[in-house]
This record gives structure tokens, C-alpha cells and sequence, in this order.
């Protein structure tokens, strides 16, 4: 039977925080919040105070915001919109033109974003609309919402008339404004004809004859991201632009294949922007088996290429519960460095490791495993067969490709 153990501060002891050696560079390993420990001279981690934001002495606002987060529990969808917008204004008065912002959109128990379901892009508009209504109130940016195409555009106008019309500036726009060949010009009216696509009362309600100070781009999928490519050339060469939880890692998985755009529209374009805040939940289990299976695993090794698919996120424990189900986070709050959170028992997440450089989603696994002491011996047969020979994807592997590494940093 399944267990779920919950990991709290008092599990972890100073020892943990040492860092064993590691592939990744230029990171440090943390302890959870009210843990201060030293390191030995020789080491290269770094001497570090966890502060929990429960204990009332300094709020999440008031730490120096390059430091990173200890401890990370937003309380509501409204402090997470604030937090994502103060990262993008630190960003924007760092001169950053290409932004990212990325966090799940819905409580963590409901399946990642699908383009096709009305609640996660209507959660997506109200989301990006409260960040727009923000920048707009703090620094009088005049945002741009640019929606896939038309008949979102006006699907969007017509549910959430009140609240565009309560924010000063904004204006809407669709990636159908791009100009297109004859052909696509074709395909599109076709398209916008099945779609029921007429003008109505509201159109061109919220056009402005002034540019806007930011572009954000919402619900686009992974056809549609060339075409944001093409927008950005024509309307916003110097203006910035935000990719607002697009999720880009799963978009990125379908470039490539037949019938999308090529792997190159992420070395050329998606790695020019820079994620400002970035939440990434991930969760795992830590299953047992008998040592026969084990040994009968590490000597046949056929049976385990075929079975390395459904092994690959599971590994052995050899005490109760013998299943453990641990979970953690990949995090960046910008200017602060990106982070690994592991999820404590109150539903808070604490910092257990942080880089100056993106974490892989291999590295992340293996900084969580490391803090749980569940991590096998390093370059032993056993941590082969749980890794597996590939750990990281093609777009975490192929550095020298990328036209920029804003994406990573």
C-alpha cells in the first residue's frame, strides 16, 4: 500500500547540507527555514541563513530580492500575480525585452494546462488581466493582450468586458493582425467563417492610437509560436514582449514533430527570453523491491531497456512505508537565483539547493533526492539503472545551438 510521508524541517539534519560532489556548477545547497549551518573551508557552498516568511519578523517583500526565497507560500492567486509583477518590473527596469512568466494557473490537484480547456484560459486572461492592471497602477505601462486569433480575442472582449474597461491603457490585439500570404490569408477566413467570427459591438473597443509598453502573449500554442515570432518582428523589435504562462517546457517537447515548427524556433527565438518568475511543481515516489528483483534488474539488462520507462521515477526502499511520495518545485523569483523547493508538510515549499544557472529537470530530481538522503552512490550500477542513460532533453542539451542563454539564466 502506498504511504505518503511528509517531510518537515525537524527531518533534516546540518550534515545534509554539505554538498556531495555534483555535475552542477555555480550552485549552493540550503537547508529548510530556521537551520544556520556552517561549511568547512575547503567547500564551496557558502555560509547561509534560512529565514522562514512565517515567522513575522521581515515579509517576502522586504528580503533583498536577489537572494532568493527561503521558504515560499503564497497565500492566494493575488500574491502570486504580485510577486510574478514585481519580478517583471525589477526585469523591465533592468532594460529585459523578452520575459517569461510561468506558474500553474489552477490549484496544483487539477491537470496541467490544456489548450483547449475554457477554465485554464479563462484563469490565464483574469491572471494576466490583474498583472496588467498592476504594472498599469505602479509604473502607468499601457499593456497589449494579444490573443491567439480573432475568435478568442472577441470570446475574450465579451466575458471580460468590465474588467478591460476598468483598466487604463489596455488594448487587445490577436496574432491574425500579422500579414499573411494569399494562401494563409485563404485558410484563415475560412477558419474564422467556421468559427463564427462577425464583428460585434466591441469591435475595436480597446485600440489605442498610442504604442504600448509591453506585449503580453496568452494561450498560444506550440503552431502558434512562430507566428508570435513573426508578430514581435513586425510590432515590438524594441518593445518588450511577455510569454505569460505559456508553459513553454511542455510547447517545447512538440517542436520538431511532424506537422510543427522546428527545433531551431527555440535556439533562435524561445531562448531569448528570460523567465522572470517561474514555478514548476513536480512530483515523484521512492518505491521498494525484494533484492532478488533488484539483482535480477542490475544483471538482465534487456529486461530492464525494456522496462526503464515505467523504473525511471521510482526507486527502492528497503524500510516502511517502502513507498515514499515526496514532492518539490523548480523556482525563480527574478533577480533572485532559480532554486529546488521541496514541499513541506503545511503545503510550503523550502529551499534545498539554488544556482545562478536553470536547474535541468534531471538535476532537480537528484538536488530533492539528495536532501531526503535517498540519492544512490555516485557512478554506482544502481544509480545507472534508476537514471537511466538520458536525463536531460534536447533543449536543456544543446547549448551551443542557442542564439541566447537568457532562457537559463
Amino acid at each position: 500500500m502506498a504511504t505518503t510521508v511528509v517531510f518537515t524541517s525537524s527531518m533534516f539534519s546540518a550534515s545534509l547540507c554539505k554538498r556531495k560532489q555534483s555535475p552542477i556548477s555555480l550552485s549552493r545547497s540550503i537547508v529548510p527555514p530556521e537551520f544556520v549551518f556552517s561549511v568547512s573551508p575547503n567547500q564551496s557552498c557558502k555560509v547561509i541563513k534560512c529565514r522562514s516568511s512565517s515567522s513575522g519578523q521581515e515579509s517576502s517583500t522586504e528580503l533583498d530580492a536577489k537572494e532568493g526565497v527561503a521558504v515560499y507560500k503564497p497565500k492566494s492567486y493575488e500574491v502570486l500575480v504580485t510577486d510574478a509583477t514585481n519580478s517583471l518590473i525589477y526585469a523591465l527596469d533592468d532594460g529585459k525585452l523578452r520575459l517569461e512568466i510561468d506558474f500553474p494557473p489552477l490549484p496544483s490537484n487539477v491537470s496541467s494546462y490544456k489548450g483547449s480547456s475554457d477554465e485554464f484560459i479563462d484563469a490565464n486572461i483574469q491572471l494576466a488581466l490583474a498583472a496588467v492592471r498592476k504594472l498599469q497602477e505602479r509604473k502607468g505601462l499601457r499593456s497589449c493582450i494579444v490573443f491567439p486569433d480573432k475568435p478568442e480575442k472577441r470570446r475574450a472582449s465579451q466575458f471580460f468586458k468590465a474588467a478591460l474597461d476598468s483598466i487604463s491603457g489596455v488594448s487587445i490585439s490577436s496574432l491574425d493582425d500579422v500579414p499573411s500570404g494569399p494562401v494563409t490569408t485563404f485558410f484563415r477566413s475560412i477558419k474564422n467563417t467556421l468559427d463564427f467570427d462577425f464583428e460585434d459591438e466591441n469591435e475595436g473597443r480597446w485600440e489605442s492610437n498610442e504604442p504600448p509598453s509591453l506585449f503580453v502573449f496568452i494561450n498560444c500554442s506550440t503552431r502558434e509560436l512562430s507566428i508570435i515570432e513573426k508578430y514581435l518582428e513586425k510590432f515590438a523589435v524594441s518593445t518588450p514582449a511577455l510569454l505569460f504562462n505559456l508553459e513553454l517546457d511542455t510547447l517545447r517537447a512538440d517542436l520538431g514533430l511532424l506537422g510543427f515548427p522546428t527545433k531551431d524556433l527555440h535556439y533562435r527565438f524561445l531562448s531569448q527570453f528570460i523567465p522572470v518568475f517561474y514555478i514548476r511543481i513536480r512530483e515523484y515516489s521512492k518505491v521498494s523491491s525484494c533484492c532478488r528483483i533488484v539483482i535480477f534488474f542490475i544483471f538482465c539488462f534487456i529486461l530492464y531497456i525494456l522496462l526503464q520507462a515505467s523504473l525511471l521515477i521510482w526507486k527502492t526502499v528497503a524500510v516502511a512505508p517502502f513507498i515514499v511520495n515526496y514532492s518539490g518545485a523548480l523556482f525563480r523569483q527574478y533577480p533572485g537565483p532559480w532554486q529546488v523547493m521541496l514541499k513541506q508538510a503545511d503545503g510550503s515549499y523550502a529551499c534545498v539547493a539554488e544556482s545562478a544557472t536553470r536547474f535541468t529537470l534531471g538535476e532537480t530530481k537528484e538536488e530533492l533526492l539528495r536532501v531526503l538522503g535517498l540519492q544512490e552512490e555516485q557512478g554506482s550500477s544502481l544509480q545507472f539503472l534508476r537514471r537511466g542513460y538520458k536525463t536531460t532533453t534536447w533543449w536543456e542539451e544543446d547549448v551551443d545551438l542557442e542564439l541566447s542563454s537568457a532562457w537559463r539564466n
